[in-house]
Order: C-alpha cells, then structure tokens, then sequence
C-alpha cells in the first residue's frame, strides 16, 4: 500500500494546482492520496474531480494549526466534509491570524533593511493566503539565505526579526472542528517540533484524551529511528499512524510524492479507517 496523505497546493503554501498535485501521485502510483492544504479546504473539489478521472483514491483533508503548551502545532484533518460548518468557521478564524502574522513578518523585516517584503512574498503566491513558506522562499530568491533551514534558523523563529507569535486555537477544539466535520485529526509531523521524547508523548497522551485520532509516523524526513519511536508510541495508547510526505514542489525541496518508508499493513494503519474504495 502506497499511501501519501498529506501534501499541499498553491492554495496554501505548494507551487502547483490541486489538479497537478494529483496527477503527480497518480504518476508516483500513489493507492491512496489526501491535498492537506493550511488552513482551507478550497483546492479539494478540484482536486477530487482529478483523482475522479485518474481513478486514484482521494481522501479530502486539510492542515490546521493549533497551539499545545503555547507551542504551534499542526494538526491533519483527513476524509473531512468540507461543507461543515463548525470546520469552515475555524479555518476563516485561522486565515484572519494568518494575515495577521505576514503583516507582523513583513514590519519585522522592514526593521532590518528588507523593504517591500510582504508585496514581493505576495508575489509568489497564487491564492489569497501567505504563509511562513512564501516568505522563506522569497528571502531565498532575494539572496538572503540559501535555503528554507536557513531562512528559520536567522529570520522566522524564536525571537529573530521575522518571528511572529500566534495564539491559535487549542488543540482539543481544532479535533473538535475536524471530529465535526467526520474527518480523523492526526499529529502532523512530530519531530519536526522542538521538543524531547517524553514531551513528545505526553502531547500524544493528550492528543488522545482530546479525541485525536493518530500520528504521522513517517514523513519524507523520517529517520528509521524516528519512525520506530512514532510507531511504537503510538500503538502503546491506540493512536492510528499516518503517512505522508508534506509535499510542497519549491525546486529548493528534495521532498517527493509517494517517496516514503513502508509499513507493514495492519489495522493501526490509518488508510484502514478512512471511506475509500479498496
């Protein structure tokens, strides 16, 4: 089973349309593939009728930020109805505290010489939303940093020119608006946060009591030991474990489609709780 559930278009942070991304997983030969776009839903219907014509199984899902322990997390919201409303009305919340935070970016940046950063990141994006990705990629462009680890490390994070805090909401009312909409809430991601093991787990821990549902153990980064760790934490409390590369397609990003470690098939596999035709 060849299961990529978490990738992302120009809706939100990705480069290309909902339909290409598609056709990318059909290409990979991809059994099942969910677009998990930041905070909207608007690229699935597009994409749904893609995956229709290729006859790949496409699972709706999106990407929600959220705060554990004033920290950001994200969390996937997979095989979601996007016609929901207690969803739609916490990613129109989300996407006022995203404009929000580009503005806050871009003044941060201004403070240190970079001019006219909110217009030129605007420029690469095709829809309406601007993410932290949009900036990185035009401070690469602009010749600031030689790349996306580069860019974090000296602008976006911690209290560095281009950092900018967010109160979104808490994560147990983020499952809330993906348990709502019918979908399964899954921890995106999990190393990539700066936390230790056993903090690691005690958010698993408290994912579970909130009703989330599963893990991604693998990602297109995820070392064997990490995805051993995930796995195994994950089945000690039954959370289900996902699978996904977090595609973007920025030519910078070695991130591929459907390029992920395999797992042996078992009913804790998410794929095995999702409506899709087998």
């Amino acid at each position: 089973m060849k299961a990529d559930l978490h990738s992302h278009s120009y809706y939100s942070d990705g480069v290309y349309s909902p339909s290409e991304v598609v056709g990318f997983a059909d290409k990979a030969k991809c059994d099942i593939f969910s677009l998990t776009d930041h905070d909207t839903t608007d690229g699935l219907l597009e994409a749904q009728e893609k995956a229709d014509d290729l006859a790949l199984n496409f699972i709706p899902g999106v990407e929600i930020s959220a705060m554990w322990k004033n920290m950001t997390i994200h969390i996937l919201g997979l095989g979601v109805n996007i016609n929901n409303h207690m969803l739609q009305e916490g990613l129109r919340q989300n996407q006022k505290l995203r404009e929000e935070r580009a503005e806050k970016i871009a003044l941060g940046l201004r403070r240190t010489g970079i001019e006219d950063a909110l217009e030129k990141t605007k420029s690469l994006s095709q829809a309406n939303m601007i993410t932290r990705t949009h900036f990185a990629q035009m401070l690469i462009r602009e010749g600031y940093c030689k790349d996306n680890k580069a860019v974090f490390r000296r602008f976006l994070t911690g209290k560095k020119p281009g950092a900018a805090h967010v109160n979104w909401s808490g994560f147990d009312e983020v499952i809330g608006w993906i348990n709502s909409a019918g979908g399964l809430a899954v921890i995106a991601h999990p190393f990539r946060y700066r936390m230790t093991h056993s903090k690691i787990k005690r958010m698993f821990g408290e994912f579970k009591e909130a009703f989330g549902d599963g893990v991604e153990a693998i990602t297109a980064m995820s070392s064997e030991q990490e995805v051993n760790l995930c796995s195994t934490w994950a089945n000690e409390i039954n959370l289900l474990i996902s699978s996904g590369s977090d595609y973007h397609g920025w030519p910078n990003q070695r991130i591929k489609i459907g390029l992920l470690k395999e797992l042996q098939n078992n009913d804790n596999l998410i794929w095995n709780h999702l409506e899709w035709q087998r």
